[in-house]
């Protein structure tokens, strides 16, 4: 998965950053990395508009690091996600989360291939499925969350699928490229 998008929106310079751009990412980083090396294209890309940036990264952060999903489950939505979406930038990026949360090369080859042998990651990428092609979760799908997960966990899921939808369509739009390119 490349990125085949035209750059729209380049990175902010390093130059240009001020303390209201560095203020605008400190929800998801320390404030020794709010700078463009740091922070990577995405967010460096996001502090062209500060305020905006401000108010969605904290729903990011939590989606991230505080949401009732194990990270394991998060990263299979997310990466069906981008999959979907096409989002060769944030497919790279969280290859590595996603070993981390423990999904083998297996894992990630049936993510992309929507087939899965755990009736859990299974119901995840229905859920996605349902929700990228159709804007809701069919019934059965539903269903077969709540064998696996609380109510709270599917609200969480279907927020993290959204919020990744969200982003990946940002990213492409704007064209934001690796930072190795």
């Amino acid at each position: 998965m490349s990125n085949r998008h035209p750059l729209r929106l380049a990175p902010l310079p390093a130059d240009e950053w001020d303390d209201h751009s560095r203020g605008a990412i400190a929800a998801l980083i320390p404030p020794e990395r709010a700078h463009p090396a740091g922070a990577g294209n995405v967010l460096s890309t996001l502090v062209r508009h500060p305020e905006l940036t401000r108010a969605y990264l904290p729903f990011n952060a939590y989606l991230l690091t505080r949401s009732t999903l194990s990270p394991r489950v998060r990263e299979v939505a997310l990466l069906r996600v981008v999959s979907r979406r096409d989002c060769g930038y944030l497919w790279g990026h969280h290859l590595p989360i996603a070993r981390r949360a423990g999904l083998t090369d297996g894992d990630i080859a049936g993510i992309r291939d929507g087939n899965l042998a755990d009736a859990t990651d299974q119901a995840v990428l229905r859920a996605v499925d349902d929700l990228v092609d159709g804007g809701t979760i069919r019934t059965p799908v539903w269903e077969a969350l709540g064998d696996h997960f609380t109510d709270q966990q599917r609200m969480d899921l279907v927020f993290t699928i959204g919020g990744y939808v969200l982003l990946a369509m940002a990213v492409n739009t704007f064209g934001i490229a690796d930072e190795e390119q």
